[in-house]
């Protein structure tokens, strides 16, 4: 070329053309690869530096498929674990059907004894009680100086005693008191009443020791006006409990005299006694030994009981008009006269209305007459001078009454007595073993019998009179202890060693005190922890076996221990080994082959959890490179989840039975519940190794995002810029071969000459 000659024009015109062209060929290529940098000649900073990142980003794409791989690896684990723990269960399942399972034994081993009247509360037994007997205070007589010691024959009752009243007249004020002068005078005529304003009136009453005398007008009832279960005798109509009503008659003709009233007095206080017959005629008599209160040379004479004191209270007037008191007035006066004492009596007098409770039956001391046989209630019958109902209830009659007669009712209250009653007569019979009570030193040795501890209450004077409310006299109640002895187990010790790795046991059966077993619930409790039971049955034998837990255990055997001994180990039969239930034992084998085709099935399952050849449930390792360079590693160990792994075994082998009871059925349940928590900790353990893989894989994916985004923004071409810069050049193409076109006319016009 040059050897051609070329105008500057074209020369110059011929190089733009041709730096035209070599843009426009680097620009199509551009447009054409896409990239800017397409070798080193293009620019070697980013050509090699993108190519570096390329590169890495090559390498983390081939380790991310490895990684995937893991990932695999590790859902094969874990879906194995998740079978396996569902074939535990199974397991589990078997194990508990063999817990309710009828128990394989018909008898567990056992030691028994039979104690008469052993109960639940009370295993020792019956026991036995004897009669005791307990002293009052020493009870003196009547004696002066109260120093005397009283005996059984002593009386209840006291001695008569009379009040004389001052000298009275009738309402004249001249004539004499006599029992004849009436209660109210005659029409006109003084000297035949009482004075005017002590005159009764008709619904006046004087109380006489709680009881009711009540005037009336007119005259007594007669035949069938005579209310039922009363009686009349002259003016006095009585109800045979020592009320009565004194009739009074008319001015006219006066009726009750001051000898009435005396009558009603005496029956009120008890001196009098009354029998009232079918017709309701009253026969008034003196009671037995007693003097009826009178008027003697016009004095008032008012007699006590021997059985209560008398108290009166009534008008004053009245009273006075008697000579009993001195006080006057409407207003109500109280006059009376106390029992005295004497040798043949007790110092302390019982009160009438006065009782005794004795082991809840009934004493009641009463001042009356003792009744005859023929009069006593119906179903009682009387014996020296008490009257007994024959079920421990008496009631004992003060006037003629002794401390013996009261020691023969506590002694009927008690049971050391009992009466069989007939016409009216009680028959005594001592208890066998006991012993009457009686009085001895001036004591009352009461008899505690055999069917209660005694105890005694009272109302009244009753306990302190007889000397049972303690040495204070203020004790409400009296007690004493039979004697008593306890069953055959009392005091006796009854010892086991470890059973099957229990406690060693030591029993003293007594009261429940001080360490000592009582109850069956006492002795359940120190036998509990020897895997040891007991039970009673309703005849009193006490059985002692192996807990269900331990059905299949021999007591005392070389194998399983629990050797008895202790002072009671003689009462109680020789431990026998436990009787087979055959048909609960084929059962529980049945159980102990699906247990053993479960194992079969986890051995199988942990064999098949595997992925491209890694099982992780059979021991293998899984190693994972992170980066290209294998500096970031992770490596998983495997574990070996077959049943041996587990800790599992095949049940029944050599003859063996786990499940021939509840505690060797548990030991299987214990070995399948630990190997359910193996398995859930691997579970977690592989969830917490599948999270580390999974977030490494997520990074390395952004990881190659980002080299490759780096390694393009190096490289690749902005083809709307190279788009543009395309028409440009194409458009200067354009103008430099026009402009080449007009730099070559000046020679076209000498080829025009050479023409």
């Amino acid at each position: 070329m040059s050897s051609i000659t070329l105008s500057s024009a074209t020369r110059q015109n011929l190089l733009v053309a041709q730096d035209t062209a070599s843009l426009l060929s680097t620009t199509q290529n551009r447009l054409a690869t896409g990239k800017k940098v397409n070798s080193a000649l293009d620019s070697p900073s980013s050509f090699f530096t993108a190519q570096g990142l390329d590169n890495r980003a090559g390498d983390l794409s081939n380790i991310l498929d490895s990684i995937s791989n893991g990932v695999q690896v590790i859902q094969a684990a874990n879906t194995g674990i998740t079978s396996l723990q569902k074939l535990v269960d199974s397991a589990k399942s078997v194990a508990n059907q063999a817990l309710q399972a009828t128990m394989g034994y018909a008898t567990k081993s056992n030691v028994s004894t039979t104690i008469t009247g052993a109960t639940a509360g009370d295993l020792r037994g019956t026991t036995t009680y004897a009669n005791a007997q307990a002293n009052s205070n020493v009870l003196f007589n009547g004696t002066a100086g109260g120093t005397t010691a009283a005996t059984g024959a002593s009386t209840l009752g006291g001695v008569q005693a009379a009040l004389t009243g001052a000298a009275a007249t009738a309402g004249d004020g001249t004539t004499a008191l006599t029992g004849a002068i009436k209660l109210i005078a005659a029409t006109g005529t003084s000297a035949t009443g009482l004075i005017g304003n002590a005159q009764p009136a008709d619904g006046d009453t004087l109380t006489v020791n709680g009881k009711s005398i009540t005037f009336r007008s007119g005259s007594a009832p007669s035949g069938t006006s005579i209310p039922s279960g009363s009686g009349v005798s002259g003016n006095i109509l009585t109800d045979g409990n020592g009320n009565s009503t004194v009739y009074l008659g008319t001015t006219g003709t006066p009726a009750g005299s001051v000898d009435d009233l005396l009558k009603a007095v005496d029956i009120a206080s008890g001196v009098n006694k009354v029998a009232i017959d079918s017709a309701g005629a009253a026969t008034i008599s003196a009671s037995s030994s007693q003097t009826q209160s009178t008027v003697t040379g016009g004095k008032v004479v008012l007699q006590s009981s021997i059985g209560s004191d008398v108290d009166i209270s009534g008008k004053a007037d009245l009273l006075k008009a008697l000579g009993l008191t001195t006080a006057t007035g409407a207003g109500t006066a109280n006059v009376g006269v106390a029992r005295a004492t004497a040798s043949t009596t007790t110092g302390s007098l019982i009160q009438d209305g006065s009782t005794l409770n004795v082991n809840g039956k009934t004493i009641t001391f009463k001042n009356a007459e003792t009744p005859a046989a023929a009069n006593v209630p119906s179903g009682s019958g009387k014996t020296g001078n008490v009257v007994t109902d024959g079920k421990g209830n008496s009631t004992v009659y003060l006037q003629a009454g002794s401390l013996n007669d009261v020691l023969t009712a506590i002694d009927l209250a008690t049971g050391t007595q009992t009466a069989s009653n007939a016409s009216g007569a009680a028959t005594l019979t001592t208890a066998t073993g006991a012993t009457n009570s009686s009085v001895v030193a001036g004591s009352l040795k009461i008899s505690t019998g055999t069917l209660a501890d005694l105890k005694i209450s009272g109302t009244g004077n009753a306990l302190s009179a007889l000397g049972l409310a303690g040495n204070a006299g203020t004790d409400t109640s009296f007690t004493a202890s039979r004697n008593s002895t306890p069953g055959g187990l009392s005091g006796k010790t009854l010892t086991f060693g470890a059973l099957n790795n229990g406690t060693a046991v030591n029993v003293t059966f007594g009261d429940g005190t001080n360490g000592t077993v009582k109850t069956l619930d006492d002795l359940n409790t120190k036998l509990a922890s020897n895997n040891l039971q007991a039970a009673l049955d309703a005849s009193g034998k006490l059985t002692i076996s192996t807990t269900n837990d331990y059905a299949s255990s021999t007591i005392g055997s070389a194998t399983d221990g629990g050797a008895i001994g202790g002072t009671a180990a003689a009462l109680f039969s020789a431990a026998g080994a436990p009787v087979v239930d055959a048909n609960s034992q084929n059962t529980r084998a049945s159980l102990l082959k699906q247990f053993n085709q479960i194992l079969d099935n986890i051995k199988t399952t942990a064999q098949d959890a595997s992925f491209n050849g890694v099982n992780l449930l059979n021991g293998d390792t899984l190693k994972l490179v992170f980066n290209e360079k294998g500096s970031s590693t992770m490596s998983m160990q495997g574990v070996t989840f077959d049943p041996a792994g587990l800790g599992l075994t095949k049940l029944g082998q050599s003859g063996a039975n786990e499940f021939k009871d509840i505690a060797s059925t548990n030991k299987v349940l214990d070995s399948l519940t630990q190997a359910s928590s193996a398995l859930r900790s691997q579970a977690s353990t592989f969830g917490s190794n599948l999270s580390v893989v999974q977030n490494r894989q997520d990074f390395n994916k952004q990881i190659i995002n980002v080299l490759q985004t780096g390694s393009s923004k190096l490289t690749d071409a902005d083809l709307n810029e190279e788009a543009a810069n395309s028409q440009a050049l194409s458009t200067r193409q354009s103008l430099t071969v026009s402009a080449l076109s007009l730099a070559n006319q000046a020679q076209q016009s000498v080829l025009q000459l050479l023409r």
